[in-house]
């Protein structure tokens, strides 16, 4: 189990992020949902950052929209390849706290878009940027815990071996 052998703290970065996410995501669109009407936008900055209320029947960032129950598959298939992860890592290698930290931003993000479409057969999107397809709190937060992973498994910088001590032999 995963958390049989996890320090408190492992755990509570866990919940605590997971939880988090799905309040947070949960929040700002019920906010937004109360303030704006479908496709209304709050400009912030002129030409550049507005919150712009989207129902979104795609998957991320809209894409293949109207696809129905293909997309409840989807996410559930995506948080049950999570957990195995988790599993994995746990069991096979060292999962150091950047992981716990991905893989819980990812899976609270997952469960925040899943229980759009299960209660509204599509996800509230808001947060519109104007160059990008608009998003909310759980594609964010999925899409940063994805780039911890990429970091982690291909680092930008080797690391050099620490330098072998010089021997030096007295005759």
């Amino acid at each position: 189990m995963f958390f049989k052998s996890r320090s408190w703290t492992d755990i509570a970065i866990f919940v605590v992020t997971v939880f988090s996410v799905i309040l947070i995501d949960r929040m700002t669109k019920m906010f937004f949902s109360t303030v704006l009407h479908p496709a209304e936008s709050l400009c912030i900055i002129r030409n550049v950052f507005h919150f712009t209320l989207v129902h979104n029947t795609g998957i991320a960032f809209g894409l293949f929209r109207d696809n129905g129950f293909v997309f409840l598959v989807i996410p559930v298939i995506a948080v049950g390849l999570l957990i195995y992860n988790l599993y994995y890592y746990h069991k096979f290698g060292e999962l150091d706290r950047w992981y716990i930290a991905a893989f819980s931003l990812i899976l609270g993000g997952a469960i925040g878009n899943l229980i759009d479409r299960i209660f509204l057969g599509h996800v509230v999107d808001f947060i519109d940027f104007r160059i990008w397809p608009v998003f909310n709190i759980a594609d964010s937060a999925i899409t940063v815990g994805a780039v911890i992973i990429f970091i982690k498994c291909f680092p930008l910088t080797k690391d050099k071996p620490a330098p072998r001590p010089k021997v030096i032999l007295k005759d």
